[in-house]
């Protein structure tokens, strides 16, 4: 976990895509996509089948490392209006669990924004938190505070003749998106002109690295 200061507050930003407040004792999450594989196999794509069991395995291990005592998941939670029906008993069950012990909020995105029930929580459209707003997806005509997602940052370097890319987070002043969770979610590139466009200027992809933050400017 390596340090992030934004808009006057501390948070913890963990390599594994997440984001931890410390003084809200909250997990910061995005894009988590769950029922991703099941949807597209009802179109005859086959995805690895396991993507909400290997995302809540993810969760249930960052709650435990932070000792987080609530989450707030910034949209598209699921992959569709019809994800959490089509969660299966075990899934569900964990869901339910985490769920009923700590204090989740879920954020509405593009791909749940029609979903009739989910397994416990909060729903809201967005939500306003010690001057910053949480919302999926960033609004550039909003000057204040945001954090938020839906774009699935990565950033792309090419390296002694190698290609790399990885999860990050872009951030300016006052945005901040997060990168995607889920098991199966693919990603935008940080530089891409429609994340520059939300960000405005000094964006930059933020990369949590052993006890630091790497930095690199959007051109």
């Amino acid at each position: 976990m390596v340090p992030l200061s934004f808009a006057g507050h501390e948070f913890l930003a963990l390599s594994e895509a997440a984001l931890f407040w410390p003084a809200r004792a909250a997990l910061l999450v995005a894009d988590l996509h769950f029922e991703k594989a099941s949807w597209f196999a009802r179109f005859g794509q086959f995805l690895p089948p396991h993507d909400s069991e290997a995302t809540l395995d993810m969760i249930e291990m960052l709650v435990e490392r932070t000792g987080a005592q609530a989450v707030w998941s910034l949209g598209d939670s699921f992959h569709d209006a019809g994800g959490a029906a089509r969660l299966d008993r075990r899934a569900r069950e964990r869901l339910t669990a985490l769920t009923a012990r700590l204090d989740w909020t879920w954020i509405t995105g593009n791909h749940d924004v029609g979903m009739v029930a989910t397994p416990g929580g909060w729903r809201c459209a967005e939500k306003l938190v010690d001057g910053i707003w949480l919302r999926h997806e960033a609004d550039p005509h909003d000057p204040s505070p945001e954090i938020s997602g839906h774009f699935h940052p990565k950033l792309r370097l090419s390296l002694r003749g190698r290609h790399v890319s990885r999860r990050c987070f872009v951030g300016s002043p006052t945005k901040l998106i997060l990168p995607a969770l889920g098991s199966l979610t693919g990603g935008l590139d940080a530089g891409h002109d429609e994340i520059r466009r939300v960000m405005g200027p000094g964006a930059a992809a933020l990369v949590p690295v052993a006890d630091r933050l790497l930095r690199f400017p959007l051109r």
